[in-house]
């Protein structure tokens, strides 16, 4: 039977609702490695919940992330030594190229203040943390280091209260990508 636990993860902590269906639940506390949006990380469990309640809309009464969204979040095992490890590598690694990611943002011309930047577990995504909403020059990184052949990057604004939420749906000025610049208006 699928159960229900909060796990904090990320360089900049974000709290999700993680199924899992290991026989005894991770206490508060314990390492796990969960499956989120962006791939494998390593996360802390808090505490283990009672599933909500889906309304008929298929959104869950507590936030705004879809039933369906929400249930591929899970928590893969409890973390071992060894993951434990490649963490604590993959985070060095992660931090020794943060000048060189600064120094790609300026050359690029993009209006963004790197923060923070992480490696998720496997090694398929970095995700860098920007100070800021979500605009065009987030999807200008990406771009651009996709272009350049670097990692599969996923910027992540963020702000006081940690990262910011990306609506989902929709393209750019629609609100749904989180742009709301008019690409098609001229500049001044």
């Amino acid at each position: 039977m699928n159960q229900t636990l909060l796990v904090r993860y990320g360089a900049v902590p974000e709290v999700s609702r993680f199924t899992h269906d290991l026989t005894v639940p991770p206490a508060r506390h314990d390492r796990v490695v969960v499956h989120t949006h962006r791939g494998l990380e390593l996360g802390t469990a808090l505490e283990a919940v009672r599933a909500p309640a889906t309304s008929p809309s298929g959104f869950n009464g507590s936030d705004s992330q879809p039933a369906e969204e929400e249930s591929t979040q899970r928590v893969v095992r409890r973390a071992t030594p060894d993951d434990e490890s490649l963490h604590a590598t993959l985070s060095s690694e992660a931090q020794a190229a943060f000048a060189e990611w600064q120094r790609r943002i300026a050359e690029w011309k993009l209006d963004l203040d790197l923060v923070d930047l992480e490696w998720t577990l496997d090694r398929q995504k970095l995700v860098l943390y920007v100070l800021g909403g979500r605009g065009s020059d987030t999807t200008k990184l990406a771009l651009h280091a996709a272009a350049a052949g670097l990692a599969v990057v996923e910027v992540q604004p963020v702000d006081a209260n940690g990262p910011v939420q990306v609506p989902l749906g929709g393209g750019c000025g629609s609100g749904g990508c989180g742009c709301h610049d008019n690409h098609d208006a001229p500049e001044s």
